[in-house]
């Protein structure tokens, strides 16, 4: 029977990089950032494009946290 080993280091899953996730679901629940019609982006309302843009935000972060955090092969 084997024992489990001692922790070495720290575990890659407890990255604090890993805090970067919760910016593509904190920032959309703001109202404020797009309780607004104005500006607007080539005729589009600020609510619409900016939806697009916390799209962009959350595909950006998770890509960031997923290539600092993973393991090296």
């Amino acid at each position: 029977m084997t024992t489990p080993r001692a922790d070495r280091g720290r575990n890659p899953d407890r990255s604090p990089l890993n805090w970067l996730l919760l910016l593509p679901i904190a920032i959309p629940l703001i109202p404020p950032l797009f309780n607004s019609d104005e500006p607007r982006l080539f005729g589009i309302p600020m609510f619409y494009w900016l939806q697009l843009a916390f799209i962009i935000l959350g595909v950006t972060s998770t890509t960031l946290v997923y290539r600092a955090t993973r393991r090296s092969r």
